[in-house]
């Protein structure tokens, strides 16, 4: 990995690559966040994506869906970076990541009422069925447990959801 990221550091000057805990893009700090001393392919392939977030400039997501097409950029991205520092990106390793954000979407936007899946509703963090008319609310972390907090038109009392 630390040849790729040499190169990827020659190559795009403007870009910060800082040694980190983990994988990830900062726009706030505009840098580019690796783990050190790690080896094999997946790495590399997280090096790639997150490079891809920062050349794309991504910074924030209004609703849930834009965060899953801002994922689906970035491989897209991380893949064209690959052919041109001689990486193999496992697609199953993208669709693999991909389906967790799938998932997480899927699960924070299911009507806890009546299981209807439903759309994302004013700001990031309020759905509101169209077939029974329950609003959630949905916590604003990726990472997080799909926790949902649910007002019914019916019943007018806040119960608490979770969703394993």
């Amino acid at each position: 990995m630390q040849k790729l990221l040499e190169s990827l550091q020659a190559a795009l000057p403007d870009i910060c690559f800082t040694p980190g805990a983990t994988f990830y893009w900062s726009p706030q700090t505009k840098e580019v966040f690796y783990k050190q001393g790690v080896s094999g392919d997946r790495p590399k392939w997280a090096l790639l994506h997150e490079t891809g977030h920062a050349l794309l400039g991504h910074t924030t997501y209004k609703r849930d869906v834009e965060l899953l097409k801002m994922e689906m950029a970035a491989w897209d991205k991380a893949r064209e970076l690959a052919r041109q520092f001689r990486v193999v990106i496992s697609e199953d390793h993208i669709q693999d990541c991909l389906d967790t954000y799938r998932d997480w979407l899927h699960a924070r936007s299911v009507c806890p009422s009546c299981t209807t899946k439903c759309l994302q509703e004013g700001d990031q963090q309020h759905y509101r069925c169209h077939n029974c008319h329950t609003s959630w609310k949905v916590t604003p972390s990726r990472f997080a447990r799909p926790y949902r907090s649910v007002r019914s038109v019916a019943q007018p009392a806040v119960i608490f959801a979770a969703e394993a």
